[in-house]
């Protein structure tokens, strides 16, 4: 039986976690209709805390590690998928309870599965994977409660990471004015190329303690969680929406009721495993208005065999962009 590469997690006895680069067999993976050969992975946060054994991210070891996938169908026991598709799978499952996109073959329920959007490449879902889907969804979800272009400055925190870089992106593409909140001096160019019109140093930010900041954004998307969250919430316009999705910063918020009962700001939770009707009608907008300008410059290539070594770079903050696999 001909084997393939993975990135497999394990766990011991002791309850420590470790990743290896090995070979497995299709049989060896879990249960599907459809199997991918991949083409692209992207790696995300959440990969890499599963890899480096930095966050509770699996339910089941050992597991291929990847919550993302884009590939070629090679071989589909539903008829809604025949050898040659290209396809994508994000989220559901996948690199938490299910083997996921860190390998060179997936297998993967039907259900999961998504035709590339039409107009699209399979690098370019690739490239957005979960990230890009998260930073869409946070958008349509903000535009859903009131956000629009013309409401005022939007905040990305954490942007030079995989979702606050492509939420730049879609976001100056739909006309916002971007505001990115970022850590690394080095970036700002980068950030601005994205589509960035104004970069605020961590450094430089004055959080305050009171429970009514200076109104300054009409929207944000916050990764970060945390402190930083809890200043956003009390530094939004009347009105004002956040999108809230990651914990980079912290799990912990601590706010008062006063931004949402005297300014009404919306602070709307964003979950990437959505159901599939919501995800069709996100990705059909990432395809036309919310597409990315430069996802050239947010991607940049690696190979399977220098995963661990990325989702290690990852944790402690030294990545700008998205590390994308190219498999072949």
């Amino acid at each position: 039986m001909s084997t393939f590469k993975a990135v497999r997690v394990s766990q011991d006895a002791g309850k420590s976690v470790s990743a290896a680069l090995v070979e497995a067999t299709i049989d060896e993976l879990g249960a599907g209709e459809v199997v991918i050969a991949s083409r692209f992975s992207s790696i995300n946060y959440k990969d890499a805390l599963a890899v480096t054994g930095r966050g509770r991210i699996m339910s089941r070891f050992p597991c291929i590690a990847g919550i993302d996938v884009a590939g070629v169908v090679e071989s589909s026991a539903d008829a809604r998928f025949r050898p040659g598709d290209a396809v994508f799978v994000n989220g559901f499952g996948l690199g938490v309870s299910h083997d996921g996109g860190f390998a060179e073959r997936v297998r993967v329920p039907a259900d999961w599965v998504i035709p590339v959007p039409q107009g699209m490449s399979l690098l370019e879902v690739g490239t957005l994977g979960v990230a890009g889907f998260t930073a869409a969804l946070a958008i349509h979800l903000m535009e859903l409660n009131g956000l629009s272009p013309d409401a005022g400055r939007v905040l990305v925190n954490g942007a030079t990471g995989g979702c606050g870089s492509i939420g730049i992106d879609m976001l100056a593409r739909r006309g916002y004015q971007v505001v990115a909140l970022t850590g690394k001096p080095g970036s700002r160019e980068y950030l601005m190329e994205l589509g960035a019109s104004e970069v605020i140093l961590r450094s430089e930010l004055e959080m305050g303690t009171r429970p009514l900041e200076k109104a300054q954004f009409a929207g944000a998307l916050d990764s970060v969680g945390g402190a930083q969250l809890s200043w956003l919430t009390r530094s939004m316009l009347e009105n004002g929406v956040i999108g809230a999705f990651g914990n980079a910063g912290g799990a912990d918020l601590a706010t008062s009721v006063f931004p949402f009962i005297l300014r009404g700001v919306r602070l709307i939770g964003v979950n990437s495993n959505a159901p599939m009707p919501v995800r069709q009608q996100v990705w059909a907008r990432v395809a036309t208005d919310l597409r990315p300008r430069h996802l050239d410059r947010v991607g940049f290539p690696v190979t399977l065999d220098q995963v661990i070594e990325h989702c290690a770079r990852s944790v402690e903050g030294q990545v700008q962009g998205r590390a994308v696999i190219h498999y072949r």
